[in-house]
């Protein structure tokens, strides 16, 4: 027990010593969030609870297996892994046992953003195929049918988008393909469905943790609630501060509203930053106290005062990136570790003006949340020829590779092949391997035929290989199939050839780190990457804030603080979430801080003359144009608890001097008492 306590504060003791009933860990930027999560693990395994009766769910891969490493090494007995994954993970491993409960084979292949866009593309609609992708994800995480959808639809656009909605799933189903989305939203319907098999998998997982609750949705709030469907022993981390993905479904009421969802919960707020200065965290305490939705608490540096922020003020974006890879230099030429340097900016469009001026400088970097490397079509090509290994009966990745290097087998050629395997109700390889070599040199010609055989003969070979050794699999893929030549000849392919083996490296380190591992072991892992997933090497980062979550430096430059780039302003934005952002941005640096703005940007097309950022006043920072009060988290309606007075609700709001006076009604007497004094129930 000692080796799990040794390193934790009183707090985190607190959080790791509660184990039975609903707890929240209110984790703040830079406070021991992972250690806490692991030792808390660690601690319940210590006491002799079954790992198999444990569940940990992530929102990345990378930090599913530190956690995981990080857990185990704090246990010297010899015991098995606890289940420690990703929310999307854990949908895939249900979903391979249970899937049947919903009619259909678990044999299907998962697709992803690109697949998706490419099958409601072959749909040939008139609407940008990223919005109609957009609205099927949102009536998916919303757990909208598409007859329903169909049915409610008031607009003409929103009336096809839902048309093709049932069209795509159909399509999914007869390929038995499986989205991003499916992963959660079936296992949500199997367990929604039967009570038994609900009852038996929450049983089963008698303790759960949620990393990053503040990110969660109101799908992922409604599968959770059915894994506590028979105990209440869920602990939740996260920090309302850091939530930041409203854009794109995470419902901050979620973590706010947890004491709510779960009565009886313990909360236990973790204060102390071991990651930045007091000068960077009193800047962060500052500025997010003006949010009103949040739960509150103020970070504290261990690691002591710090060097004060600076404010870079440039006429424009050219002096703006000069200034910044000036100092950026200075750092590298005095010895500073490229990885230890970002750059952040809330919106993607500023990164131009950035990148031209660190090429000038001749610094080297990389530009984080770019075109991913999974999504690159030579490495989609790569992938969709394991899965054809792993999975003969894939048609949808066939229909990719099958012309790729070119072999002579156009569209006309595909749909004779698809139409013939159809009515023998067979999938396409199963067909072209059963049937008379009469019937096929009729149906396409001889001279495809032969083609279409040894491109057969090619993938059965390296069944064989994958399943007696992945090494020689990988090195024989090349040799039969020969993309990388293919690319090679093409304008940019010296840059596509480097993707190539990139990947090829990426697939020998998979193995040589999981030995026991099967091909569909390394496809699954691919399904589920993430951004950061990616993030290594020898340059500096630049980076939008969202791609930063997670992430330290300790050398920070933050770009474009003026109003209507950070923060947006206008329709569609929320200043609460964009000043949480500012929060993020600026809990990202460890030891020195810059804040940039300037006088004009030039942005779509024209010259805008701007003024400084809010959130530089309302830090504390300087001067600035806007200024807005401190709010309160406090507001008419809330439950207080008083020491003295016991509990009690709020009944109005008023400011004196630099405190907050509530006016509260304890059981008919009412009293005004400083915010300071009470604690929200």
């Amino acid at each position: 027990m000692d080796k799990i306590f040794n390193h934790l504060n009183e707090s985190q003791k607190e959080a790791v010593e509660t184990i039975d009933g609903p707890l929240l860990i209110l984790a703040g930027a830079g406070s021991g969030k992972t250690k806490t999560i692991t030792s808390r693990l660690a601690y319940l395994l210590k006491l002799g609870i079954d790992p198999a009766n444990t569940l940990t769910l992530t929102f990345t891969n990378k930090a599913a297996k530190e956690m995981r490493e990080r857990a185990l090494s704090l246990i010297e007995d010899s015991v098995y892994p606890p289940l420690l994954c990703t929310f999307h993970k854990f949908g895939l491993l249900f979903l391979k046992f249970y899937i049947q409960e919903l009619g259909r084979s678990n044999t299907f292949v998962i697709i992803d953003t690109d697949d998706k866009k490419r099958i409601l593309k072959s749909f040939e609609p008139d609407i940008p195929i990223p919005l109609i992708a957009s609205e099927i994800s949102r009536y998916k995480n919303s757990l909208i049918e598409p007859e329903i959808a169909l049915e409610s639809a008031q607009l003409p656009n929103f009336k096809k988008i839902a048309a093709i909605y049932q069209k795509y799933q159909n399509y999914l189903k007869e390929n038995n393909l499986v989205d991003f989305d499916d992963l959660l939203v079936l296992t949500y319907k199997i367990l929604d469905k039967n009570d038994d098999l609900c009852t038996q998998i929450s049983q089963r997982y008698q303790y759960i943790m949620i990393d990053e609750y503040q990110d969660t949705n109101e799908l992922q709030y409604l599968l959770v609630k059915k894994l506590c469907y028979t105990h209440n022993n869920i602990c939740v981390v996260g920090d309302d501060d850091q939530s930041i993905y409203g854009w794109r479904g995470a419902n901050i009421k979620n973590i706010l509203e947890f004491p709510n969802h779960f009565p009886n919960t313990k909360v236990v707020k973790l204060e102390k930053n071991y990651r930045s200065t007091q000068e960077i965290l009193k800047a962060a305490n500052s500025l997010i106290e003006h949010n009103r939705n949040r739960l509150g608490k103020k970070l504290e540096a261990v690691i002591g005062k710090g060097k004060p922020i600076e404010i870079y003020e440039s006429k424009d974006e050219i002096e703006e990136s000069a200034k910044i890879a000036k100092k950026i230099k200075e750092l590298l030429n005095a010895g500073a570790d490229p990885k230890e340097i970002a750059v952040l900016f809330r919106i993607n469009a500023l990164s131009r003006s950035l990148e031209e001026g660190l090429n000038k400088a001749k610094i080297p970097y990389k530009l984080v949340g770019a075109m991913r490397f999974y999504e690159r079509a030579e490495i989609k090509d790569l992938i969709s020829y394991l899965r054809i290994v792993a999975n003969p009966y894939d048609d949808f990745s066939l229909k990719r590779v099958i012309n790729r290097p070119k072999r002579g087998i156009g569209k006309i050629t595909f749909d004779k092949l698809q139409k013939a395997a159809y009515e023998n109700r067979k999938p396409i390889i199963s067909y072209l391997t059963e049937a008379d070599e009469k019937e096929l040199i009729s149906l396409i010609g001889k001279k495809n035929y032969k083609t279409i055989k040894e491109f057969i003969e090619g993938l059965s070979l390296l069944k064989s290989l994958s399943q007696e050794s992945l090494y020689k699999f990988v090195d024989e893929i090349e040799n039969i199939f020969g993309l990388r030549r293919y690319y090679e000849s093409m304008p940019d392919g010296m840059e596509r050839v480097l993707n190539i083996d990139e990947f090829y490296g990426l697939f020998r380190d998979f193995i040589k780190q999981n030995p026991e591992s099967t091909l569909d072991d390394f496809l699954n892992e691919l399904s589920l990457q993430s951004d950061q997933d990616q993030i290594d090497g020898e340059s500096i980062s630049i980076m939008s804030v969202h791609a930063s979550k997670g992430l330290e430096f300790r050398y920070l430059f933050v770009i474009g603080l003026e109003e209507g780039f950070f923060p947006l302003t206008g329709d569609g934005s929320d200043i609460e979430e964009e000043r949480r952002l500012g929060y993020v941005a600026i809990t990202r640096a460890q030891e020195e801080l810059v804040l940039s703005h300037v006088h004009s940007r030039f942005y779509k097309g024209r010259r805008t003359e701007l003024i400084k950022s809010r959130f530089l006043k309302e830090a504390g920072l300087c001067e600035g144009s806007l200024s807005l009060e401190k709010s309160t988290s406090f507001k008419k309606g809330d439950l207080v608890k008083h020491k003295i007075f016991g509990i009690g609700r709020v009944t109005g709001v008023s400011k004196v001097g630099r405190e907050f006076k509530l006016s509260i009604n304890f059981s008919g007497q009412k009293r005004d008492i400083l915010a300071s004094f009470v604690e929200k129930i």
